[in-house]
């Protein structure tokens, strides 16, 4: 753990308790991970789950207890409906709330969970910041742009080429969203939501927060693969969906061809800018901070051969004859999915105020993650598939 730290200011950081909601999650426990090696922060570990942090609470190798055992507590508990939350956020602080359903698969199938979990589960968290004088960063996402102004313009229209109808700022470009009947959007529009009764909790009584748009966040731990440590019928987001096509040697499904385009920057360097926000409140409160890589930019279908020349290289197998298969949004996702073309971050504010640029190329990011999934799951999935079917 680094000695004497200072923050962008030159001001001594001083040690903070910080309660993280769904810290048993991806980008929590990469997250605990960096707070536990790197500063003397502590953290109180709120989550229904704790597979991925284990190694962080647990002693290893009859070494003894790790040097970080009194700075992370576990507290097994679900937001919804337990009185312990508030007296949580009361010991910390400084709140982190990652809890979410952020799976596309479910915004369609499973709208009313989406919306409760992303807006109704959340307004506690952010009353007992409000009222006990505590701050607050809150993770929204990317989708609540939806959709380009772009999208909307000819096809041949030279404009679509202009940045400034495609590149997403967090203080000018509007929020535009399909018909209520496409379902995929109740995802982002509870988090817009959110987003503006935080952000009248801030103008009207004062609460200190900062909010987290991330732009497709990649790496190890990453969801869940079906079957193996997730539901088999269970659909993740594109990289672990992939990631499950390359591991049973099956062709990436590519929804209505693959075409939109996205963004997207690895843990490790998107955790740098949230350390960053955590240490510098007086550079972090009161904004919206765009996270994710514009660099790393590809359409879906280019992301699919990258992986795949990627997976060939660290598992040592070649790919199959056919790596991509179509489908159709309607037959992957079911009724009410719609989409956005683009999504790619302007960095302009979170450059000026904390100076964080991402630095890691979208070919190592795929290749640490995919040397990660490989090592992980492939002997798992080579026994799964070899059981034989009960008749």
């Amino acid at each position: 753990m680094a000695s004497g730290r200072v923050d962008l200011d030159g001001n001594q950081i001083k040690p903070v308790t910080i309660c993280m909601i769904g810290a048993g999650g991806f980008i929590g426990s990469h997250l605990c991970e960096k707070i536990m090696a790197e500063t003397p922060h502590k953290v109180l570990a709120v989550d229904v789950y704790n597979d991925k942090i284990k190694h962080l609470l647990e002693p290893s190798g009859g070494s003894g207890s790790p040097p970080w055992a009194d700075r992370i507590q576990f507290h097994r508990l679900n937001i919804k409906n337990d009185s312990r939350l508030e007296g949580l956020i009361k010991m910390a602080d400084l709140t982190v709330n990652l809890a979410a359903i952020c799976t596309p698969a479910d915004y369609n199938t499973r709208p009313l969970d989406t919306i409760y979990s992303n807006f109704v589960d959340a307004l506690p968290v952010v009353k007992y910041c409000s009222e006990n004088g505590k701050r607050l960063i809150h993770f929204s996402t990317c989708e609540v742009y939806g959709k380009t102004i772009s999208c909307f313009l000819p096809k041949d229209s030279p404009l679509r080429q202009d940045p400034a109808y495609y590149v997403l700022s967090e203080d000018a470009s509007p929020c535009i969203f399909g018909p209520i009947e496409k379902q995929r959007w109740s995802y982002a529009c509870a988090k817009q939501l959110i987003e503006r009764l935080i952000y009248a909790e801030g103008s009207e009584n004062g609460l200190e927060f900062t909010i987290v748009r991330p732009f497709n966040w990649i790496g190890p731990r990453m969801d869940f693969i079906p079957g193996i440590d997730g539901p088999s019928e269970g659909v993740p987001r594109v990289l672990a969906c992939f990631s499950n096509n390359l591991l049973r040697h099956e062709p990436l499904k590519l929804v209505d061809g693959g075409q939109s385009q996205r963004t997207f920057v690895y843990i490790k360097d998107a955790i740098e800018a949230v350390l960053l926000m955590i240490e510098n409140p007086a550079r972090a409160n009161g904004h919206i901070f765009n996270v994710g890589n514009p660099n790393n930019e590809v359409t879906v279908k280019q992301l699919a051969e990258m992986m795949t020349q990627v997976y060939a290289k660290v598992s040592g197998e070649p790919p199959i004859d056919s790596p991509t298969i179509d489908v159709s949004s309607k037959e992957f996702y079911g009724e009410g999915y719609d989409d956005s073309d683009k999504r790619i971050p302007d960095m302009t504010i979170i450059n000026k105020q904390l100076g964080w640029n991402p630095k890691t190329s979208l070919w190592n990011l795929l290749e640490s993650t995919l040397t990660y999934q490989h090592t992980t799951y492939a002997e798992a999935i080579k026994k799964a598939i070899s059981k034989p079917i009960a008749s």
